[in-house]
């Protein structure tokens, strides 16, 4: 691994197959990461679409590259071969590419957008009366 811990921030929902399969990614390397729920939290997902410019997730910057619409699998190949992370052979405590979570029917998953890309800016939140 050439890089030191990474800054990961990561949008995704709170039952979602993908999601969990991200999450599943960042225990397998004991990463460190900032969780933002989009779902119990919507303007957390209107931070999402704002510096993504698309409402799908989850979503991942990673020192500053945005990973739109992966999945774990997506994900974990990303992170070894930009060398955060070794290959590992050991099991994810999910799997880190499908669409169900707990008995949800299968649903086929859409070709991803998951190219690293430099994140934009966030503008700040305004409120209306």
């Amino acid at each position: 691994m050439s890089h030191p811990a990474p800054k990961i921030v990561i949008y995704l929902k709170t039952f979602c197959g993908w999601s969990q399969g991200v999450r599943a990614v960042m225990r397998k390397y004991a990463l460190k990461y900032e969780e933002k729920d989009i779902i119990k939290d919507p303007a957390l997902r209107w931070e999402m679409e704002q510096r993504t410019g698309q409402p799908l997730s989850p979503c991942i910057e990673i020192d500053g590259h945005m990973l739109v619409d992966v999945s774990g699998e997506e994900v974990e190949k990303w992170l070894i071969q930009n060398e955060y992370v070794g290959q590992s052979e050991a099991a994810p405590v999910v799997p880190i590419s499908s669409p169900r979570v707990r008995g949800e029917a299968a649903q086929p998953r859409p070709k991803s957008l998951g190219k690293a890309r430099p994140a934009s800016k966030v503008e700040k939140i305004r409120f209306f009366d």
